[in-house]
């Protein structure tokens, strides 16, 4: 058995046949794509939601691993060790498909709960922990070893003999390993290229923070949810690829949860009362883009689709990442997962199902999927949707799935303009949210065809075309009110998660609480109402 450091460096040497390989089988999914292959009777909605653990049974609460013992349950890994990821079966897009992946998820969440009860630690829903693990946030994420050549580790543990150095892909080469990553070559593989062409260091600089970290473990504090929509007819899909691009902005604005970063994070020299003011509503984006966008833009709003094939042909030409063939891992035991860092060990698209999970975009297009009876066979094209973050209930969760499904259908089916919106504009629609939530400078075109910037038409059309959409596919109007509303209720309102977290820390300060104190006193009560509450909108 190849072990994992190999398995990395060889990965970080490249291989022009991965290219090849990704060429090809892209080419083959092109021509499928023309021919009609991808075709299928209905539309259906799918899930993915990841979490984390905290430990709290100390006197304040600490992010936490997760023992694999948890994992024998639903939940599968995901990158950190204190993470996990909780995947919704496709069902069809009507009610019954609905009330389906609302089951699932509840189902899945109450089950990995009860296992994580058992070793102390609590399942949260949230999208980013305002907490830090036992050790301290930057030694839990930069504790990593140090191998040089194949079974000759250098630890260099000691805290004042903290070594940067560039890994490569020669035998005499370094290879870095996160001790509190999950054990994956491909986790490790794009762990190390990213520190590479960092130069041996990534920077991560939020407001109020900035540190330096030898791994990309630093994304693993963001978790989020993807609501996955699958299109029926291929010829459609670029117009509900482009229509998700220009729906970025108000989505965001309407979900923001990750303001803080771990309460250690935050030097003495911070000014906790402007911090609040200053951080921004999605710190998770900045997390993501910044752990990857190493000496290129992988993660980013994606270009527009002319052509079903360019979903394909996009992943293509992206730059290619930490590249792994087919026949290196599938008989490896110490795989430990085959999700969105690999692919399927059967799949006749090996390379390119691999690419395409390191083709981050905030919304992607995929070819392939799993079959729904009555609706669609494996070969079908979805939108993941993917820049929302996770949210403080389970009807929270499929809310934001039931309004983005809803409003790419809406939108589609009323032939509305809004895919006239210069894609600068909805680029930097999406980012105004992420820095100022529901009061950010939005950018849409109405169904009349006006350029506006004005939020309460654009929340106003928002849940308009959301409900016609779920009117097209049948969806009744108590589901509609069930899920539409609490999301709709924010906007009234004026608070979203993120912004009843900047309040409640705000509270805590003027109490005379310091920012760590705070931030711990609101993530503890945010856990209590999360498990209390059916909603968010019980909360405002």
């Amino acid at each position: 058995m190849t072990d994992h450091v190999s398995l990395v460096r060889r990965s970080l040497a490249g291989t022009d046949e991965f290219d090849r390989r990704v060429r090809d089988q892209g080419g083959r999914l092109a021509d499928a794509l023309a021919e009609g292959a991808f075709g299928n009777d209905a539309a259906t909605l799918g899930l993915e939601l990841e979490v984390y653990a905290l430990d709290r049974t100390g006197e304040s609460p600490t992010l936490a691993p997760v023992p694999d013992a948890v994992y024998e349950g639903p939940a599968d890994k995901e990158l950190g060790l204190h993470n996990a990821e909780l995947n919704a079966a496709p069902s069809r897009f009507d009610d019954g498909g609905i009330a389906a992946q609302a089951e699932e998820v509840a189902a899945d969440l109450a089950a990995t709960r009860e296992r994580a009860r058992d070793h102390g630690l609590e399942i949260v829903l949230d999208a980013m922990p305002a907490v830090a693990p036992e050790p301290g946030t930057h030694e839990y994420l930069d504790d990593v070893e140090i191998r040089g050549t194949d079974g000759d580790p250098n630890d260099a543990a000691a805290p004042t003999d903290r070594r940067i150095v560039v890994p490569g892909g020669g035998p005499d080469d370094p290879v870095l390993v996160a001790r509190n990553m999950r054990k994956d070559p491909r986790y490790g593989a794009l762990d190390n290229v990213a520190v590479r062409r960092a130069g041996g260091e990534i920077e991560f600089s939020v407001p109020g923070a900035t540190a330096g970290y030898r791994t990309i473990l630093f994304e693993s504090l963001a978790t989020s949810i993807q609501p996955h929509v699958q299109v029926p007819d291929p010829s459609e899909f670029p117009r509900y690829h482009n229509l998700a691009v220009r729906t970025l902005g108000p989505l965001l604005a309407l979900s923001t949860n990750s303001p803080f970063l771990p309460g250690d994070c935050y030097g003495d020299g911070v000014d906790p009362e402007r911090l609040v003011d200053d951080t921004h509503h999605e710190l998770r984006i900045a997390a993501f883009e910044q752990s990857m966008n190493q000496g290129c833009r992988k993660v980013r709003v994606p270009d527009d689709l002319g052509s079903p094939a360019d979903a394909v042909e996009h992943v293509v030409a992206d730059e290619t990442f930490a590249p792994f063939l087919r026949e290196w891992i599938e008989d490896e035991d110490d795989v430990e997962e085959e999700g969105q860092k690999g692919g399927d060990p059967t799949s006749a698209a090996w390379e390119f199902d691999y690419k395409r999970g390191t083709f981050w975009r905030w919304v992607r297009g995929v070819a392939g999927g799993d079959p729904v009876d009555g609706a669609c066979d494996e070969r079908s094209l979805r939108i993941e949707y993917r820049p929302l973050p996770t949210q403080p209930t389970v009807r929270d969760i499929v809310g934001l799935q039931v309004l983005t499904a809803g409003l790419l259908r809406g939108l589609v089916a009323a032939d509305h303009p809004l895919e006239n919106l210069p894609h600068e504009a909805a680029e930097e629609s999406f980012y105004a949210a992420v820095e100022d939530g529901l009061e950010a400078d939005l950018a849409w075109v109405t169904a009349d065809g006006e350029r506006t910037d004005d939020s309460e038409t654009i929340f106003a059309e928002v849940f308009e075309f959301a409900r016609r959409g779920l009117d097209e596919q049948g969806v009744d109007e108590e589901t509609q009110d069930r899920y539409l509303d609490p999301i709709e209720a924010r906007w009234e309102a004026g608070v979203t998660p993120s912004v009843w977290k900047k309040q409640r820390v705000r509270d805590h300060l003027d109490d005379g609480d310091d920012l760590e104190a705070a931030l711990a006193e609101m993530q503890q009560k945010y856990v209590e109402l999360s498990r209390e509450r059916e909603s968010f909108a019980d909360w405002i």
